[in-house]
């Protein structure tokens, strides 16, 4: 499902057209502009439990080991790209990441020129090299079952150790199918490397749902992100253990995410 369109008197209406035409004076893809316009920002706490339980905890495509336990970066996480394919995103991929940062107020995040510094190591392929570069990551038997299963555009997926400290995450992005697509699945991608690996299609406001597509860091998944990196939610948590320290790690998960976009408290 996409973002759900708001209805908007006419005053309203002239507004978000001149946001939208300066926004695509500065070369923000006209889709993305739209859906910023359209972003539903105002969510209970019911909404945000409903949708931090779900993505934080399963997996879309589970592989290997449990994953009914918070899956986490407990350290700096340093993010490197490959670009094998043109045009070159490297760029963008720097700024999404120094977004994310932004947007995340727990979570130190940036990008190296080391591969061997990263944590993320972050492909970028041409779409015709989306299917071999996943077989040459994953091997041929687990490649097949991925695009089977997902049928992807991209690709996330990471490593934990016993504890469900996440210790690496690949990400393999397209980059020539569109920039709305590549914005899209950076996000994400990234986003998914982090820990909420699991889409579900039955919460409408998430981009971890694959009937959703925004293309940028949405105000609900940094509610939701923002939960999951507070110093107080740990690596192994189950459910349950989460659920009795929502009340104290939303009010504060609240005033960070209205402050960062200058929301009404």
């Amino acid at each position: 499902m996409r973002a759900r369109a708001r209805t908007l008197l006419p005053a309203a209406l002239a507004a978000v057209a001149l946001a939208t035409w300066l926004d695509a004076a500065h070369g923000e893809d006209p889709q993305i502009v739209r859906r910023r316009a359209a972003e539903q920002k105002t969510f209970s706490d019911a909404q945000i439990a409903e949708g931090f339980f779900k993505v934080a905890f399963g997996a879309e495509l589970a592989v290997a080991g449990r994953v009914d336990r918070i899956r986490k970066y407990d350290k700096p996480v340093r993010v490197y790209v490959d670009s094998r394919a043109k045009p070159d995103r490297r760029r963008q991929v720097a700024e999404a990441v120094a977004d994310i940062g932004k947007r995340i107020e727990h979570l130190d995040i940036a990008m190296t020129d080391e591969r061997r510094a990263a944590n993320i190591a972050v492909t970028l392929v041409r779409d015709r090299d989306l299917a071999p570069t996943i077989r040459a990551f994953y091997g041929r038997d687990r490649a097949r079952q991925i695009e089977r299963s997902l049928e992807p555009q991209c690709l996330s997926g990471f490593s934990k150790d016993e504890r469900f400290r996440i210790i690496h995450s690949d990400v393999i992005i397209v980059v020539d199918a569109g920039d709305f697509i590549f914005y899209d699945c950076v996000y994400e991608e990234l986003l998914q490397a982090l820990g909420p690996i699991n889409d579900d299609s039955s919460v409408p406001w998430t981009m971890f749902n694959d009937d959703v597509q925004m293309g940028f860091f949405d105000v609900y998944d940094q509610y939701l992100l923002n939960v999951l990196y507070d110093p107080r939610v740990r690596p192994g948590m189950t459910r349950e253990e989460v659920r009795e320290l929502l009340p104290q790690v939303l009010p504060s998960t609240r005033a960070f995410v209205a402050r960062i976009n200058s929301l009404a408290p």
